[in-house]
């Protein structure tokens, strides 16, 4: 019998955090052991966006090395993975029987916010794996409604894996690298607290926060959560998995989606 598998959004931080020795990287290590075996995954990245979803059809999905200035070990990084073509054409059909449309892409690989987490979850690069594309610009609820066209995929044993971040200011870098800012402590918070209440629609609406647009000065690193979420279920909860900082105000928190009690 197929164990069901709650779709889990992770912070995968910078490209950095497969060399670094912290806890997000620790807690990632330790994640393929604590969810049931899939036997595929739908990985949501941020880095990968277009104007309407889209789905990697490849069957042997390439390494992307998609970041510049990082130490030359980055960059001899494969993540040699089976690609998902079968799983990816389900969730095209799912999308398009929803009313949303969805293309195919034969070639696109693994952007870093798929390997990247992914080469510490399942280092072994065994299980089957595809990407769907984000929608930068499009709201919230559009990422909800993606995912929720997918919520057969967890009682049928696929991860549905979002990658982004809970909280992702680059230009706070700059201004202290190794403390997280009270704002960026402020919406982590709420962000665990309104997930823990499954409350989406006050979720879909954090950009009128003042912490939320610090938080996210562009939408592209949180719009992943919203698929996650959306692929649990209506009423779905958000139970933290990890909560940590760092590179000073990176949120590196995971979640994971669980559906509504019956």
């Amino acid at each position: 019998m197929t164990q069901r598998i709650s779709p889990v959004f992770v912070s995968h931080g910078a490209p950095t955090l497969v060399l670094e020795d912290h806890p997000a990287r620790h807690f990632l290590a330790r994640l393929g052991h604590d969810l049931p075996r899939p036997k595929g995954i739908l990985c949501v990245s941020a880095h990968w966006e277009t104007e309407e979803p889209m789905v990697s059809t490849a069957e042997r999905p390439e390494t992307i090395h998609d970041f510049h200035g990082f130490p030359e070990q980055l960059y001899r990084l494969q993540y040699p993975a089976p690609g998902a073509p079968d799983l990816a054409r389900r969730a095209a059909g799912l999308l398009r029987a929803a009313g949303l449309p969805c293309g195919e892409d034969p070639s696109r690989g693994l952007d870093h916010g798929a390997w990247s987490p992914l080469i510490l979850i399942y280092p072994d690069a065994d299980v089957p794996v595809t990407q769907l594309s984000i929608q930068p610009g499009k709201s919230p609820d559009h990422h909800l409604a993606v995912g929720r066209a997918l919520s057969a995929f967890p009682d049928e044993g696929v991860l549905v894996l979002a990658s982004g971040g809970a909280v992702h200011n680059l230009g706070q870098f700059r201004v202290d690298r190794r403390n997280a800012a009270d704002w960026a402590i402020a919406f982590e918070d709420w962000l665990t607290e309104r997930l823990a209440a499954g409350d989406a629609a006050a979720l879909a609406k954090y950009e009128g926060m003042s912490e939320g647009a610090k938080a996210h000065p562009t939408d592209d690193h949180f719009l992943p959560l919203f698929v996650a979420l959306g692929a649990a279920g209506s009423g779905a909860r958000g139970r933290a998995l990890h909560r940590s900082f760092a590179h000073g105000s990176l949120a590196m928190s995971a979640y994971a989606m669980e559906r509504a009690a019956a």
